[in-house]
């Protein structure tokens, strides 16, 4: 079924926190991170995926050889969206989101083989600001690392309904859903995430659409982020953020797929 949480105040508990509600915050004050995912360029309800071992990520060599072949680049997206600058985050840090509901960067966790995020725009133009776009794939050791932190991810949500990116940016009122594997139309992974809110920047004004997703197989976690502008249409983001995900889902599988 579907699980709805709307945004509350609560105390967290358990390990430290693994952050991907915006690839922005795992990188420099100039880029930005979101979800997405496209229906059309993931998996078919129908199709049966059978991993095979041998290619699944066993050292941190091989889980960045494992981003590079999966994560999202411009074309995921589809026309007109470029590369922000800085574009991918260092792999030596991700974001954490605090007690005090700010986004900060720390060393990943011992869990993590490796984690990348990418920053995109698609940039302004007359009567439109620029959309801010970011993609994230992460690798853990285990396939329980990896549904940890789509746990922690939904505890976020609702511990901090409002919660700072970096300086001058915001995003709150949020309401995250989420949906297992065969639930409903989810065909495309194991775990599922949606967050969908309002996003505040000093320089972009606002309240403007904000959407978020993330999806877990096997040892793997995908998000996508998208931030609304001025003259930016909700269906748009969400298009946007739905296309690469889809399209990183569907690289993820042709990548560890057992060959026939």
């Amino acid at each position: 079924m579907t699980v709805l949480l709307a945004g509350c105040s609560g105390t967290a508990d358990g390990p430290e926190k693994a952050g991907k509600r915006d690839a922005s915050a795992s990188t420099s004050a100039g880029t930005s991170t979101d979800r997405g995912g496209s229906a059309g360029a993931g998996p078919s309800p129908g199709k049966t995926f059978e991993p095979d071992p041998a290619r699944l990520p066993k050292t941190r060599a091989e889980a960045r050889d494992f981003i590079d072949r999966v994560i999202a680049g411009p074309d995921s997206f589809g026309p007109g969206v470029v590369k922000r600058s800085p574009y991918e985050s260092d792999p030596a840090t991700w974001p954490v989101l605090g007690e005090d509901c700010v986004w900060q960067q720390r060393k990943p966790a011992p869990s993590v083989l490796a984690t990348l995020t990418r920053s995109f725009e698609v940039p302004a133009e007359a009567g439109k600001g620029p959309v801010r776009l970011a993609a994230v794939v992460t690798v853990h050791r285990t396939r329980q690392d990896a549904t940890w932190e789509m746990a922690e991810s939904i505890e976020e949500s609702m511990r901090c309904p409002t919660q700072q990116l970096r300086e001058g940016e915001q995003i709150g009122s949020m309401v995250a859903g989420a949906l297992l594997g065969g639930e409903a139309t989810q065909n495309s992974s194991e775990d599922s995430l949606t967050e969908l809110g309002e996003y505040r920047s000093s320089e972009l004004g606002g309240p403007h659409h904000y959407f978020w997703q993330q999806a877990q197989t096997l040892q793997f976690t995908v998000a996508v982020t998208g931030k609304g502008a001025k003259g930016r249409t909700e269906r748009e983001i969400d298009e946007l953020v739905v296309q690469a995900q889809g399209a990183m889902l569907a690289r993820l599988e042709s990548t560890v797929e057992k060959q026939s």
